[in-house]
């Protein structure tokens, strides 16, 4: 994979009595369609290592590449143009509608109407946005989600081949900003940009990051993928920043389609309660998952729900809210087995809802083992 983002021994110095080294010879390299997210303390340099890269504010020395080119070099508005930029209060124009405002760097940039247009209809349809339903409204009509997105939205617009994201769902209450954390990721699955992300949340860090660089007073202490960083960390400051529980944040990084059993006990729901009562003794199994004939889930039968009288296996199943997609994380997974215990497993689907596997909490336990 190229090198998208070169950092070379970039320093900012503040000038005054005490001369602040705010950065200090920050080295590091992202590849093309990869995430980094700058982590630290208060202080630290990230947002500044951040800003390094657009220019608004100037280095004292060091070189950055993007794309083999120095910035240096550059005409710094063509500069911050070719470059996403989302921050923490999105920062939309309250006059503009949802459609001017994604449109801001491609007017800038020259482009005629149609291919605006085309772009903002497609960049609504990736951020789950309807173009028809959002296209004329305006920023005070929209929720603060739906804010965060359009500014996601926004920053992609001229199709940069990096984004900077200063703090984006910073803002945002916990269980939102969860929700964005994960449809972002989804995104950037179709968009692969190469994004420079800041956070003060260890735990934002390692889910949003295929890079973590962790700073101190400026200096680099760690730059490594969120798995090495947490089960090999540099030094003592790494560990404290990471916390106790680093074996339980692993889970963030792992999918529950890396733990589960593919092979789920499953009826379909126009089969006999006779069948289903056979199946549960030679499986030596308290439930059954009913599926209809896509595979895709209806519910469950235990042996209980089996002595009512019926034809079909479909007329006694049991709801059951104990199910999450594959590409789900380890830790969600885990939550739900406690949060629905009625099976004594989680059911794994597809995104439509498709039987793919079940997970059991000893599932997860082997993993973080392994």
């Amino acid at each position: 994979m190229a090198i998208m983002l070169s950092l070379q021994e970039v320093t900012k110095i503040y000038p005054g009595a005490e001369h602040i080294k705010a950065v200090d010879s920050l080295s590091f390299d992202l590849e093309e369609g990869e995430i980094c997210t700058l982590v630290g303390p208060s202080g630290c340099g990230k947002t500044t290592a951040m800003k390094m890269i657009n220019r608004l504010i100037p280095m004292t020395s060091g070189k950055i590449l993007i794309d083999d080119q120095n910035i240096s070099r550059m005409d710094t508005i063509e500069l911050r143009r070719n470059i996403g930029y989302v921050i923490q209060n999105i920062g939309l124009f309250p006059n503009m509608t949802i459609a001017e405002n994604i449109a801001t760097i491609p007017k800038l940039k020259g482009w005629d109407h149609d291919r605006i247009t085309e772009k903002v209809e497609s960049l609504l349809e990736i951020v789950n946005l309807p173009a028809e339903e959002f296209m004329e409204r305006y920023p005070k009509e929209l929720s603060g989600g739906q804010q965060q997105r359009i500014g996601v939205a926004r920053g992609m617009a001229a199709d940069p081949p990096i984004m900077l994201m200063d703090e984006p769902f910073g803002a945002v209450d916990p269980i939102n900003r969860e929700h964005l954390q994960n449809e972002f990721l989804k995104i950037q699955e179709k968009v692969r940009k190469t994004i420079v992300f800041v956070t003060h949340d260890i735990d934002e860090a390692i889910k949003m990051g295929d890079k973590i660089c962790l700073l101190k007073d400026g200096s680099l202490i760690q730059f490594d993928s969120p798995e090495k960083m947490l089960t090999e960390p540099a030094n003592d400051f790494v560990r404290d920043f990471l916390g106790g529980d680093r074996t339980l944040k692993r889970l963030n990084l792992l999918q529950l389609k890396s733990a589960m059993r593919p092979d789920p006990p499953v009826i379909m729901q126009e089969e006999s309660p006779e069948k289903a009562k056979t199946m549960l003794t030679e499986l030596e199994a308290e439930n059954l998952i009913v599926v209809d004939q896509e595979r895709l889930l209806i519910g469950y039968v235990d042996r209980d729900a089996l002595t009512k009288m019926a034809d079909t296996v479909g007329k006694v199943t049991l709801s059951t809210e104990a199910f999450l997609p594959a590409t789900s994380s380890l830790k969600d997974g885990l939550s739900e087995i406690f949060t629905h215990d009625e099976l004594g497993y989680l059911i794994v689907v597809e995104e439509d809802k498709k039987v793919v596997g079940i997970l059991k909490e000893e599932d997860i336990k082997n993993i973080l083992r392994k």
